[in-house]
């Protein structure tokens, strides 16, 4: 009896040894011991919550600092186009070559009118073209205000500026008289020119007639009246 009982006691330290490694084991693994490998490193290389906004704000402050230049070089350069066209003087009909051409076919209710600068130098033109078509009629043909730009037309030697120029609206049964030439007076004491009417002649209608700004090109709303 005494040799059983030596054995059962040995048994039991054995299991009691193997109940409390496993217990230790588990002890680590819910105790939250630092573990490795790429998810434990992800987590250890992401910013915090605190440095994740400070980012979030620098990268904000920079969008924000760049769109600030942005318009201020776009003042600037607007600035520039005024200061230019301040300081240049207006174009005459000495030194600009005005023609006329039909724009469009039949019926012609439109022609545009073209002023390219003959000079050596630079000029400007203000305004729009004051137009008299008609003995009869002495009033100027009216201004369109939508085609006007923000600043007077600066054309360097040997460029063009534009203005288009309504007729009538082509209608058969419309009250129009033929003209065959006009005159145009440049404003800002630009002088006036004859300039004779394309094919030959055109009709006009007073009660239709219209004429937009100078422009350096059409397509800015000066086409489209």
């Amino acid at each position: 009896m005494r040799k059983f009982r030596n054995r059962t006691t040995g048994l039991a330290a054995v299991t009691t040894a193997v109940l409390a490694l496993s217990l230790t084991a588990c002890g680590e693994g819910s105790s939250g011991v630092k573990s490795s490998g790429p998810a434990a490193d992800s987590a250890a290389s992401a910013p915090a919550p605190a440095q994740a906004e400070k980012n979030t704000e620098t990268a904000k402050g920079a969008a924000n600092g760049k769109n600030a230049s942005t318009a201020q070089a776009a003042g600037a350069a607007k600035g520039s186009t005024g200061q230019a066209a301040a300081n240049t003087p207006v174009c005459t009909t000495k030194n600009v070559a005005i023609s006329a051409a039909y724009q469009g076919g039949p019926p012609y209710t439109h022609i545009v009118l073209t002023a390219k600068n003959t000079s050596g130098h630079s000029c400007k033109l203000t305004g729009y073209p004051e137009i008299e078509f008609l003995e009869s009629h002495r009033e100027n043909v009216p201004p369109v205000a939508k085609s006007k730009p923000a600043t007077p037309v600066v054309l360097t030697a040997g460029a063009p500026a534009y203005a288009l120029v309504k007729l009538s609206d082509g209608g058969r049964t419309e009250n129009t008289e033929p003209v065959t030439a006009f005159s145009v007076t440049l404003q800002g004491g630009g002088g006036m020119t004859a300039v004779k009417a394309p094919g030959g002649g055109i009709a006009v209608d007073p009660a239709k007639w219209a004429t937009g700004y100078w422009t350096p090109e059409l397509r800015n709303g000066a086409d489209d009246f």
